[in-house]
């Protein structure tokens, strides 16, 4: 297979097979007729240039449609066995990863596998050898995975593939350093960008081309989707959504500010609320673990609230009203067609949702919010690696 073309920019063939590739990740089927028609460029050029396609393997011929008149035109597509792009969402002491065929269809998901990624060269070396080892085990030929997309917390420039949250005194960006372990291209994204982007294109987003993303995790970010494309702002950190100054709770974030509505409406806040109601003796089936181990874990918070414990529940619902009053701000500054609401939390459900609808209802300008919808998260933990997957594959083809 000649892929040399993707590792070329400068090429009108190389920038117009991109093209190709890219009108068939938008609709499945095209003649050879509609590629020169929206491609503005001659039939006989698009035809060497798509047979060429067919001929490495990125394309396929798809067979023959009929017309009301003429002769039946072949219709290609994209190849899904031309390689497969992997995935992988870094946590605080784990990671997700997933690997798409080039088609980006999921093959391979794996989630909550145990690593603490940190600015070593050791630990970037396990996190290589670990991707490397869990796509060989799972049966899949790495020499056939054609790159990477990583997302991490925290400020990302995904242009320079720096980090600002690992190896962030090195010479060379993560993504450099990173692709030199793995052997392929590797793009880096902030967690909640990518996020968006996953679920924009695989999962609960219909037509919808003016999408917010809320990643309600341990922190609180966002992502951002205008006229169908992320938007990351001047020097790409936009989606700060978790540093805005809105509570008068009097408590420090973890950026040093006061008041972060991430104090009040994330994961991190309702851990601190749970255990500040547990030392008021609050009843709660939370409260002989935490009198046991004097802290509580994340997962046995959410595990009460799915257990509808009713302290659980009444921090959920609070989480949820902070989180709507931002939606609303949101909301009246964006008027987007839809906010989707992802990340751990999400386990909450209704307790979550009721507040938080409830509030933007309250706050928000009917005028503008009436024609915005809020959804819960489709993909919901694989939203990070299948964004990583179509990201890296959208960086290939130059479309980012």
């Amino acid at each position: 297979m000649d892929s040399s073309f993707l590792n070329d920019s400068g090429s009108k063939s190389s920038i117009t097979k991109k093209q190709i590739i890219n009108l068939c990740i938008s609709e499945e089927s095209w003649s050879i007729a509609d590629f020169s028609k929206e491609l503005n460029a001659s039939i006989p050029t698009v035809s060497k240039l798509v047979s060429e396609l067919v001929d490495d393997g990125f394309l396929e011929d798809l067979g023959k449609v009929g017309s009301t008149g003429g002769r039946r035109s072949s219709m290609y597509g994209l190849n899904p066995d031309a390689g497969y792009i992997a995935g992988v969402d870094v946590g605080r002491s784990h990671i997700h990863l997933a690997l798409t065929d080039f088609k980006g269809r999921m093959q391979l998901y794996k989630e909550d596998i145990p690593l603490k990624l940190g600015s070593t060269p050791e630990s970037l070396s396990a996190l290589g050898k670990e991707i490397k080892a869990i796509i060989k085990e799972e049966g899949f030929d790495f020499s056939k995975v054609l790159g990477c997309g990583v997302s991490v917390t925290g400020r990302v420039n995904t242009d320079t593939g720096y980090s600002f949250s690992y190896f962030i005194g090195e010479e060379q960006p993560f993504s450099d350093l990173l692709s030199k372990e793995l052997g392929i291209p590797v793009t880096v994204e902030n967690d909640s960008r990518a996020m968006a982007f996953g679920e924009y294109r695989c999962g609960v987003c219909n037509n919808e081309s003016n999408v917010l993303f809320i990643n309600l995790s341990w922190g609180l970010g966002m992502g951002i989707i205008i006229n169908g494309k992320l938007y990351y702002g001047k020097s790409g950190y936009s989606g700060e959504f978790g540093h805005f100054p809105m509570l008068h709770n009097n408590q420090i974030c973890q950026c040093g500010k006061v008041g972060c509505l991430e104090t009040g409406a994330s994961g991190s806040a309702m851990h601190r609320m749970i255990i500040e109601k547990l030392k008021q003796e609050r009843a709660s089936t939370l409260s002989e673990k935490f009198k046991k181990n004097g802290d509580l874990t994340m997962d046995e918070i959410l595990t009460a609230v799915e257990e509808e414990d009713v302290l659980a529940i009444e921090v959920m619902e609070e989480i949820g009203t902070n989180l709507g009053q931002g939606i609303a701000g949101l909301i009246n500054i964006f008027n987007p067609d839809l906010v989707v609401i992802g990340g751990r939390l999400i386990i909450g459900k209704d307790y979550l949702m009721l507040p938080l609808k409830s509030a933007v209802n309250k706050l928000s300008l009917n005028i503008v919010n009436r024609d915005t919808t809020i959804k819960l998260s489709k993909l919901e933990r694989r939203a990070g690696p299948i964004g990583d997957c179509m990201l890296s594959r959208s960086k290939l083809l130059g479309l980012m």
